[in-house]
């Protein structure tokens, strides 16, 4: 049985150029040429989305290459399928061993940056807010490897968080909590807002709630920290999560306050989103959970017919829409059907939509309308409902998500 060492690349540079640091015979060079032939099915089986799942070859620090992944199953079946050909690379799955219990984190601060690689200039990804339940799958000089509840894997910086191990997180899961509801606010030091500041807060934030004191919940940061928020800006976390599925009016008045946020590559916050981040925040706030991005958002849901001869019909639209239906675009115009999705906006009835672009906006779809610009420059290629559809593939509430859930 064969051990190969490769340079290091990630799997989607495929094809492979080269094999270690000596000239390999012909048959050596098949047998890689398999692997990663094995590998790459492995890939479209488990992970085809590396936004949410991991599959990819690695060196450690003696330039031996092993795989490593966030997926159980691609593991056992890519080790199995090696075996039978006579092939043995090492596979580890993720987290990583050396993290020991603290597995889990909460986030530590009002938003937090989490970043496409491991260094504070790259990409941002994507954003959580305080007191969201992370798994953590590996670190890597400051910064660690995260999973969000929606799916999202990035990097993210070691001061943001409060790491935690299952017996903690279970702990926190069953602690009361409260939910910021304001757009903005502060934690204060005392029950005083004159009193210093512990942090800033957001929409969406949550944390434990200590109590009540002249007219200010007392509450309990990730890490420890003490403060005190008006009690008008909060409200009970278990009442929150345990609502029924929303309506659209809900999702719509959420939306609406957010009217004139900045567009934030990477947002999900009201400091700043991103079309797929506003969407996002609209239904989290109602108890939510829906996929990061736009092109993620449009496989979820129940389609809705808007098309004709794969172009957008706008009778049909305006008969088959409804308030708090997702409406999907690809960038320019005469786009075919199956172009990649860029955009996304929440349709609010009438013609109209809600959608980050610029800033956060409504905009028509209707030609004679005044804020039809924005629309002209798009194409729309599908449209889907979330609303009546809560507990379907990718949308999800809560209060059953294993991330928040109690045991």
């Amino acid at each position: 049985m064969k051990t190969y060492k490769f340079f290091f690349f990630f799997l989607f540079l495929l094809p492979f150029t080269s094999i270690g640091q000596k000239q390999k015979n012909l048959s050596d060079s098949v047998q890689v040429r398999k692997i990663f032939d094995i590998a790459e099915a492995i890939i479209k089986e488990y992970a085809p989305d590396k936004r949410t799942a991991i599959f990819m070859i690695m060196a450690d620090s003696a330039g031996d290459n092993y795989f490593e992944t966030t997926e159980l199953k691609a593991a056992q079946k890519f080790s199995d399928t090696l075996i039978k050909e006579g092939i043995k690379i090492p596979v580890q799955t993720l987290p990583a061993k050396n993290l020991g219990e603290k597995i889990y984190a909460l986030v530590n601060l009002s938003v937090v940056n989490i970043r496409s690689n491991p260094k504070n200039a790259a990409e941002l990804a994507t954003q959580s807010l305080l007191g969201t339940p992370l798994d953590i799958l590996k670190k890597e000089g400051y910064y660690y490897f995260v999973r969000t509840p929606d799916g999202y894997i990035s990097w993210l910086d070691a001061g943001a968080i409060s790491l935690k191990s299952a017996a903690e997180m279970d702990n926190w899961k069953q602690k009361d909590k409260l939910v910021f509801m304001d757009d903005y606010g502060h934690a204060y030091s005392n029950s005083d807002r004159k009193s210093q500041r512990v942090s800033d807060l957001v929409m969406g934030d949550i944390l434990v709630n200590d109590g009540k004191q002249k007219g200010f919940y007392k509450v309990i940061f990730p890490d420890g920290r003490a403060a005190f928020i008006p009690q008008e800006q909060m409200t009970d976390y278990k009442n929150w999560i345990k609502r029924p599925s929303p309506n659209s009016e809900q999702i719509i008045e959420i939306a609406k306050t957010m009217i004139g946020v900045p567009y934030l590559w990477g947002g999900t916050s009201v400091k700043g989103v991103d079309c797929s981040g506003f969407t996002k925040t609209a239904f989290f706030m109602n108890g939510v959970i829906i996929p990061r991005d736009a092109s993620q958002q449009v496989m979820a849901g129940e389609p809705v017919a808007v098309l004709k001869n794969d172009r957008l019909n706008l009778q049909e639209a305006l008969k088959n829409l409804k308030s708090g239906d997702l409406i999907f675009f690809a960038s320019g115009k005469n786009k075919s059907p199956d172009a990649r999705v860029t955009h996304v906006a929440l349709y609010i009835g009438n013609g109209e939509f809600i959608h980050a672009s610029g800033n956060v906006r409504i905009s028509s779809m209707k030609p004679d309308a005044p804020n039809y610009d924005d629309f002209e420059t798009r194409t729309v290629v599908a449209a889907r409902r979330y609303l009546g559809n809560v507990g379907t593939t990718g949308i999800q509430s809560v209060a059953t998500h294993p991330a928040y859930q109690e045991k």
